[in-house]
């Protein structure tokens, strides 16, 4: 767990009171500019990955490992040496939760999420798809026909989604998004976590027809963190939003029989 870092902000019941304010201006350029590198690094190893007999999804996993990741984390440490000091003074956000509550939180997020996931999600992604995103080529859907592919490389391909998309990917957003980023727009209110979910939506270009879903299944989980000041909620309940659905991509990666 990260040091609590109590000079910066003000843990108690209202608004956090964090010195450090981001300009509009620096407030979407921090947003969406490590999603406009993952697109563009997604854009470019598609092929490659490809060509090597790996399905599209494995490009958008290195994204994950080789631009999210050391980009995101890279920029709180640069920010920690920067000003000379930790870490944990940078990533704000970490008041300890009840262990009822937040189980109650988390539990509750995810059945939120669970529910639009069968719901409301498939119609509502399908009719972005068709009527606004038709253009793009199928494999940048990831709708691919993974009997194509062998046993091992789907195997490798699952197990690397698994680490980099269901773990690692995770923690960092929120620790970037919700721990950095969300709090030096405090001075915005209850605006605030809108604002900072809408623009991480936009942030993943390259999934664009499930921004208006994306953004109903996440708001809740970002006022809970706001609300709390706690990431540690958000990050347990994105990590286990990604890491359950890989594990029905798995269900499913099976179900092709493998060739």
């Amino acid at each position: 767990m990260l040091p609590e870092n109590k000079n910066s902000v003000d843990y108690g019941a209202g608004d956090s009171a964090v010195d450090e304010q981001h300009s509009g201006a620096r407030t979407v350029v921090l947003h969406l500019l490590p999603g406009a590198l993952i697109t563009a690094f997604y854009f470019g190893a598609a092929p490659v990955v490809r060509s090597l007999g790996f399905p599209s999804l494995m490009a958008i996993f290195l994204a994950i490992a080789f631009v999210l990741i050391p980009f995101e984390l890279g920029y709180l440490i640069y920010q920690a040496r920067k000003n000379g000091t930790t870490l944990g003074s940078v990533v704000l956000y970490r008041q300890p939760v009840p262990r009822g509550q937040f189980v109650a939180l988390v539990v509750g997020l995810l059945a939120w999420s669970g529910i639009c996931a069968v719901l409301l999600f498939p119609p509502l992604d399908g009719f972005f798809m068709e009527n606004a995103f038709s253009w793009l080529p199928g494999w940048f859907f990831f709708a691919e026909d993974f009997t194509r592919y062998s046993t091992a490389v789907l195997l490798i391909t699952w197990t690397f989604g698994l680490v980099v998309n269901g773990i690692a990917g995770p923690v960092v957003e929120e620790m970037y998004f919700r721990g950095y980023l969300l709090p030096r727009i405090s001075r915005l209110g209850a605006w605030a976590p809108l604002l900072n979910t809408v623009l991480f939506s936009l942030y993943h270009f390259f999934t664009p027809w499930l921004n208006v879903s994306r953004i109903i299944g996440l708001l809740p989980m970002v006022y809970a963190a706001w609300w709390k000041k706690s990431i540690y909620v958000s990050m347990a309940v994105h990590v286990l939003g990604n890491a359950i659905p890989m594990l029905f991509l798995l269900a499913g990666l099976l179900g092709t029989g493998f060739s």
